[in-house]
């Protein structure tokens, strides 16, 4: 059906509806989700296959018995914490698998009251919509550039660079051989290696990678996963390796909250510039601002 076509359907149809029914209709039509499927372009379509498929390889709460630290700092926050990775579950799939009783939001504070709080989420993965908001709207066009996360986990940084720019290479560099090798396995299966590489080593053996890149990208990257006299090393050894003059820095949380607490000699003001970001270029009411708020842009100075 053409398009002039279809509107008169959906016209016909509306006409067809009960007067007192159609405003509720209407505002339905405004709100629901349903539409979703029709208005996801591939990319979108493609970044939710890679995410099923390693949904397949790995425990509902996509932590590894390899990640003794992450683990261990998880259970020592303050209120219950789970792991949820926001790339492979987004808040429907969530909300679905709460429904089946495979995961809940809340924990009870008093055992068998109905004293329930809500549950703390963490992940060590952007979601879809971070992804989309770094690529349209936080980094400019990356044609002819480099590209490197810093931590690639599953690489979900390196698959939405792959279909959401055009930087010519894109480098994960991940510490754990497991995670690596679930990268290898979506590189190899949906042809990625063109653009793609993942290298299992320590970040902080690869200075020259970092000099030579255009953009850095870290998310959540040392804080559980090293102790603290590890975390200021790993700093001090980006800071000194990313230095080339204009490249992109964008990290989540911000360097300073980063920093807090760390034994370094890191001078911010010497190192990045903060660049301003626009967090309302989203209309949508489900938009997780929060999430996106966490994402700084820096310019090296």
């Amino acid at each position: 059906m053409e398009l002039p076509s279809a509107k008169r359907a959906i016209l016909q149809l509306l006409r067809n509806v009960a007067p007192a029914d159609c405003p509720a209709l209407l505002q339905w039509m405004r709100t629901t989700r349903d539409f979703d499927e029709f208005t996801q372009d591939n990319n979108d379509v493609m970044l939710k296959s890679i995410a099923e498929d390693l949904r397949n390889c790995l425990p509902l709460e996509t932590m590894l018995s390899s990640e003794h630290l992450a683990l261990q700092k998880i259970q020592q926050q303050p209120d219950p914490t789970v792991h949820v990775d926001a790339f492979l579950y987004d808040e429907d799939l969530i909300d679905s698998l709460c429904e089946e009783g495979k995961m809940s939001r809340n924990y009870c504070m008093v055992c068998g009251s109905h004293q329930t709080a809500p549950l703390g989420f963490i992940s060590h993965s952007f979601s879809l919509m971070e992804l989309k908001f770094i690529y349209h709207h936080v980094l400019p066009d990356l044609s002819g550039k480099v590209l490197v996360d810093v931590g690639s986990r599953l690489g979900t940084v390196l698959y939405g660079g792959y279909f959401y720019s055009s930087a010519v290479q894109l480098y994960g560099v991940e510490l754990n051989g497991d995670f690596c090798q679930l990268q290898e396995m979506i590189i190899k299966k949906y042809h990625f290696t063109d653009r793609i590489k993942v290298l299992h080593e320590d970040i902080c053996t690869q200075g020259l990678l970092l000099q030579n890149a255009d953009v850095v990208i870290m998310n959540n990257v040392f804080e559980y996963f090293l102790n603290e006299a590890e975390q200021a090393r790993a700093w001090e050894y980006i800071s000194h390796n990313v230095r080339k003059q204009g490249s992109l820095l964008v990290t989540v949380p911000s360097l300073k909250d980063s920093l807090s607490g760390l034994q370094t000699n890191i001078q911010l003001s010497l190192w990045i510039e903060e660049v301003p970001l626009n967090y309302d270029v989203y209309a949508e009411k489900d938009i997780d601002r929060e999430a996106l708020e966490q994402i700084h842009l820096y310019k090296i100075l």
